[in-house]
């Protein structure tokens, strides 16, 4: 997907853990995104962290030369290693403008194994969704089965009459690295970005 020199590329929002977990198959997965993310010619937006799975992605985006955006609140600057060498590196007050503001700067969210933080990240972005805020793809990279747990919460969801089915059809879902690209090249051939 070629860029112009001055069209911005396309960005893609990562949601993913400060911490490793405990199957090696994440941190490679967030390696192999951010390789992809950047062969790809798109540019990483993430939450600007030096640690765990957020770090990995962002220095295998930028070992490739991929462009990054980072965006993390002040008092999580120490807490997650402010990783200040980003192409772009934003700085928050807070951690709502924080997901605004990486949301804003994406035109499609991915979703690697993480916790609290990665949840509330990707539980805001599809009740926006809901609400019509916008209409960007959200990609869940469910290495070995880690967000099983998710979907089936989401199902249940539906399930039981709180959410409409089209919850579910919001959230795709791959396997790994790869097949995110493969479905964010999909989803992105034919869905117009959205307004900001």
């Amino acid at each position: 997907m070629p860029q112009s020199s001055t069209q911005q590329p396309v960005s893609i929002c990562v949601y993913c853990g400060a911490r490793d977990g405990d199957n090696p198959i994440y941190a490679k997965g967030a390696r192999d995104l951010g390789h992809m993310i950047a062969t790809a010619g798109w540019r990483l937006v993430y939450g600007a962290g030096d640690i765990g799975l957020m770090g990995r992605v962002a220095r295998a985006a930028q070992a490739e030369g991929g462009e990054t955006f980072g965006v993390i609140p002040t008092h999580l600057l120490q807490r997650e290693v402010g990783k200040t060498d980003l192409t772009r590196f934003v700085v928050t007050e807070t951690m709502h403008e924080r997901k605004k503001v990486m949301l804003m700067n994406a035109d499609a969210v991915v979703l690697l194994p993480g916790g609290a933080g990665s949840l509330d990240e990707v539980f805001e972005v599809l009740t926006w969704r809901q609400l019509g805020l916008h209409n960007k793809p959200v990609i869940v990279v469910n290495l070995d089965g880690y967000w099983d747990p998710l979907l089936a919460l989401l199902d249940h969801v539906i399930d039981h009459g709180f959410a409409d089915t089209s919850l579910r059809g919001y959230v795709t879902s791959v396997p790994d690295a790869e097949a995110a690209i493969d479905a964010l090249r999909l989803a992105l051939s034919s869905t117009s970005p959205a307004a900001e």
